[in-house]
């Protein structure tokens, strides 16, 4: 029988939804592209999200419809992008023009200063006001820019801080010490060991958009080199790149990939190492205060898996704006839009029927 899960924890699995739980790792599921509105007067918004479909998607949908046609007066088709190409295809879609409502924002403040994403500053606190009202100050402030608010970002961690995931199984098996694991370069005779001794085993899972930990809050996104050095003046914004201790973290990273503990096409590969197999020794995961160390890990991966952290828990703008949902500016249901991201994020029933399945059924 499907769990039944308390409004507390639906809330905080509102972060796993932002970031797969609806979908798992993969590409792009093929569906035809849909129609904004159906016939008659109820709009069909069209979602962009990240991850694969669901096996049950259809009866998922059927039953998620029912209510959010109840509730607001609208229906919602969610096509899926894979993690690998979301980033890529998202950025083809925003340039294009292509007509959609919602999608997970990637290159937000780029994109939003461009024009692509809708001013949701007075539709927020109108249109999604019981989920706006649960939004920790920390979001809003993250989430805008010269003023306004161009998303709807997800409450969850008020502060993150960057881990070491280990998959536990590996962990036990050789006996592997983790307990003074605190850099990259404090893992090397532990991914050695796996190199050694399971050869289909990847020691590091590495891919496409990974970038190092090393200190830095990266104010306008990890993809631009302006950053805070915590470990310095934090007052003041730098090139990360020149910095040492940055350096030296891709040299370490460097040096594990020409001893084979990263995939050799790491950069360009969309091979996915699910967080449910048994194909990984050790991945980079953010964590913070609603994951619960790591049990909510541990229960999407359906095995146990432990923790090292790398960095120091932190507020971040890159944080706040981790899983910030945003409207196109060429939608022609803004309104609804925003009244469906509100229910999303208000709703347990409808929350946990997305994160969770359909109940009764695995």
């Amino acid at each position: 029988m499907m769990k039944k899960w308390s409004k507390v924890v639906a809330t905080s699995l509102v972060t796993v939804l932002a970031v797969g739980a609806l979908a798992g790792c993969g590409s792009l599921s093929g569906d035809k592209k849909a129609k904004t509105t159906d016939k008659g007067d109820t709009p069909t918004l069209l979602m962009y999200q990240i991850g694969d479909k669901p096996k049950n998607y259809d009866q998922l949908m059927e039953i998620a419809n029912k209510r959010i046609e109840d509730k607001i007066g609208a229906k919602v088709n969610i096509q899926y992008i894979g993690w690998g190409d979301y980033e890529q295809k998202m950025s083809v879609i925003v340039s294009s023009g292509e007509n959609y409502d919602i999608a997970l924002a990637k290159n937000y403040v780029t994109n939003a200063q461009k024009g692509a994403y809708a001013d949701l500053t007075k539709l927020l606190p109108e249109k999604a006001e019981a989920a706006y009202k649960m939004l920790d100050e920390s979001y809003i402030k993250g989430n805008t820019i010269d003023g306004k608010m161009y998303a709807f970002p997800v409450n969850a961690n008020i502060f993150s801080q960057q881990m070491l995931t280990f998959n536990k199984k590996f962990v036990d098996k050789y006996n592997l010490d983790i307990s003074k694991v605190k850099t990259y370069a404090d893992v090397e005779p532990l991914l050695e060991t796996i190199k050694e001794k399971e050869p289909k085993v990847m020691p590091i899972a590495v891919g496409q958009g990974f970038r190092a930990e090393a200190g830095f809050d990266f104010a306008l996104g990890n993809g631009l080199p302006f950053g805070v050095d915590l470990n310095g003046d934090t007052k003041k914004i730098i090139n990360p790149f020149e910095e040492k201790g940055m350096m030296t973290a891709y040299q370490t990273l460097h040096d594990f990939y020409k001893a084979g503990y990263i995939a050799k096409d790491a950069s360009t590969s969309n091979t996915e190492y699910p967080l449910d197999s048994s194909t990984w020794l050790t991945r980079q995961e953010t964590q913070g205060p609603f994951d619960y160390g790591d049990t909510i890990l541990t229960q999407a991966a359906g095995q146990e898996l432990v923790s090292k952290a790398i960095s120091v828990p932190l507020k971040t703008t890159q944080a706040a704006q981790m899983a910030s949902f945003v409207v196109s500016s060429g939608s022609k249901n803004i309104d609804k839009s925003v009244e469906f991201l509100g229910l999303l994020n208000s709703d347990p029933e409808l929350l946990n029927g997305l994160v969770l399945g359909v109940e009764g059924e695995a």
